[in-house]
């Protein structure tokens, strides 16, 4: 009999240290086994050989007919589970599928790069020539640069040299476009790998890449970074600054930050590729010497890449005489657009058809009964809803404290905006965009229509401001530009920042001539003319000054703690409670809070937060491992909210 510990990967074990089970073989360390747990039959990975323990052990069921997991994967198990603590059946399950695939096998087809390409602008040589070595590398192009070009070549470059190839997009909706990219230029070999894929799809992916020898290109979302691939020569991480790329569940990780470790298993190198670099992710590059590669040369010489801007002010409602929300400059560019058979994105970040829903007399607002946050109303549906917890009810014909028949429906979200332009252009073909869609509306599914040019307007939220490239884009509308700076974050600007320069570099990218309209309530504002200006260097400045200042990273560590509770005393007494107990030991570390969240009420929870910061991130891993009970966390948080 031997005995090894295996990793299990299920969430449903909490422990900290691998499991020891009996064998009647010798296994191999990277053996994928089925092993018993409680009362199931789970997948794990041998990781070590192990000593009779001192107490009864289960049986290994049996040891799968697969390769072994790659080392340098098991590698990473231990390493996520010493730098973003979470139990180890959930940073495991990360790594394996709940289950072999029950149908055969996908044929293999193999990769054949094309040779012909077209010729690379100055800046794509110089970026190409700079890559040579392993590791960080930092591609900062602007829009319409031409990265993917880049991140294509590179790959030739290790699909030759006989390394697999790893390409992350921030969303699913994205990978279409991406995938299509590399098809073209690698045949049908390329691997798409994404939650959105059936569960079958996703497990017999998962079992073609561990079985093939020969050099692969998997593309995906963050989850693709895990994929059971060898010999991995690049990774790129596509738009690199996106939230996306942050786990919002344990292990609360940063895809950037795993992948540059991955990257070094396997000597391999690392794109972070954006316009508009993380302030942080910039500043760490700069510290440690790594290659920053900078691209501001349109890529597509073809057709003219001119871009103009106006700037409309919202305050001044002259402007808006035939619509409350779309400027008289933006309809006109509108109608210019359409006859010229040009495409036409609007981009409003907020779902729904009205934010706010209230009785003028009483001043009654319908929240919702477990969150206490605005009910949107859904035109479509005739319905509130809490973008929360998906809590529903129908809208009220009057309101229900004082039955005054007259609601007010205030705020505009993206609904209301396809109403309004139904009504100013019922010809025009229109489509919105955003997480509200269902199945067959999503970005994925119309990606080949919106390319062609067949939908004329799109009206979205973020999801259409991200790495699209529509050749018939001719007009871009930002219909309000300073939504998300009313949030009370550290992040706040540099996300606006972000956001609104992807959002005007969907247009003027070599295709045509491009018109952006930007309405906004400040365009006095410094950060409105630094995003119209595509004024980088000041705004960098700009931020990496105000973080100095007020010690935000990357000039510190972060540690979001919460606990929820029944009542908003009893939570602000038990954040009171382990602030005190913080303060009291010798950490080497600042707390601010405890304060209500900025959703104080989820799910008929009240929450309270502490904020924890420090210069040595080893200091909050220690508080993490020492957390009481019902208390949740997140290290390097994207944001505070």
């Amino acid at each position: 009999m031997q005995f090894v510990e295996v990793l299990p990967g299920d969430a449903t074990y909490h422990g900290h240290e691998p499991l020891t089970y009996g064998s009647r073989d010798r296994l191999a360390i990277g053996t994928i086994v089925s092993v018993p747990l409680r009362k199931k039959h789970i997948l794990g990975v041998v990781v070590k050989s192990a000593q009779r323990p001192a107490f009864a052990v289960k049986q290994i069921d049996k040891a799968l007919p697969l390769p072994p997991l790659p080392t340098e994967l098991i590698e990473l198990i231990s390493w996520i589970a010493a730098y973003y603590p979470a139990a180890l059946g959930i940073i495991t399950q990360l790594m394996l599928p709940k289950a072999l695939p029950k149908k055969p096998m996908i044929a293999a087809v193999a990769l054949s790069p094309a040779t012909a390409s077209p010729e690379l602008t100055k800046d794509q040589k110089k970026v190409l020539s700079s890559v040579n070595n392993q590791g960080l590398h930092l591609l900062h192009g602007e829009t319409g640069t031409g990265k993917t070009r880049i991140y294509i070549e590179l790959a030739k470059r290790a699909i030759n040299a006989g390394r697999s190839v790893i390409i992350l997009t921030p969303e699913i909706g994205l990978t279409s476009q991406l995938a299509n990219n590399f098809v073209e230029v690698f045949g049908q070999g390329v691997i798409i790998q994404h939650s959105k894929l059936s569960e079958a799809t996703r497990k017999q992916n998962w079992q073609y890449m561990l079985e093939q020898t020969k050099p692969q290109i998997v593309i995906g979302a963050r989850s693709a970074l895990f994929s059971p691939i060898r010999n991995v020569g690049l990774i790129v991480i596509d738009e690199a600054h996106e939230t996306a790329y942050k786990q919002d569940q344990a292990p609360y990780y940063l895809t950037t930050t795993v992948a540059a470790k991955l990257a070094s298993f396997h000597r391999a190198q690392l794109i972070l590729g954006s316009a508009t670099p993380l302030v942080s992710d910039y500043y760490i590059a700069k510290a440690k010497g790594r290659p920053i590669l900078r691209m501001t040369e349109t890529a597509s010489k073809f057709i003219d890449s001119q871009r103009t801007i106006e700037i409309i002010d919202i305050r001044d409602r002259n402007l808006f005489t035939k619509s409350p929300h779309l400027s008289n400059a933006l309809i006109n560019r509108m109608e210019t657009a359409l006859q010229n058979g040009a495409q036409i994105l609007l981009f409003l970040n907020r779902r729904g058809t009205a934010r706010i829903v209230f009785c003028e007399r009483c001043g009654w607002q319908a929240t919702c009964p477990h969150c206490d946050l605005a009910l949107i109303y859904h035109g479509d549906t005739h319905t509130m809803r809490c973008h929360s917890c998906d809590f529903k009810t129908s809208s009220p014909p009057g309101c229900p404290e004082c039955q005054n028949p007259s609601i007010v429906y205030k705020t505009i979200g993206t609904k209301a905006i396809v109403e309004e332009v139904g009504r100013l252009f019922p010809e025009a073909i229109t489509m919105r965009f955003d997480t509200d869609n269902m199945q067959s509306e999503r970005m994925e599914q119309q990606y080949e229509a919106l390319r062609e040019g067949k939908i004329n307007i799109l009206v979205g939220t973020q999801t259409i401001a991200k790495g699209l490239d529509l050749p018939n884009l001719g007009l871009v509308g930002i219909l309000i530009a300073d939504s998300g700076l009313n949030f009370p974050d550290f992040s706040a600007e540099e996300r606006t920042y972000q956001l609104l320069t992807q959002v005007i570099g969907r247009v003027g990218r070599g295709h045509r001539a491009g018109q952006v309209v930007l309405q906004t309530y400040t365009p006095e504002s410094p950060l409105i003319r630094a995003i119209t200006a595509g004024d980088w260097d000041y705004f960098y400045n700009k931020e990496l000054d105000e973080r100095r200042r007020f010690v935000f990273p990357p000039f510190c560590y972060i540690l979001k703690l919460q606990c929820k509770r029944a009542t908003s005393i009893s939570s602000e007494h038990t954040a009171r409670a382990l602030a005190e107990q913080l303060r009291s030991r010798r950490y080497k570390i600042a707390i601010e809070g405890p304060a209500p969240s900025f959703h104080e009420k989820l799910q008929n929870k009240f929450i309270w937060q502490i904020i924890v910061k420090s210069t040595q991130r080893s200091e909050l891993v220690k508080i993490i491992k020492e957390l009481p009970s019902g208390w949740s966390y997140d290290i390097d948080p994207m944001n505070l909210l």
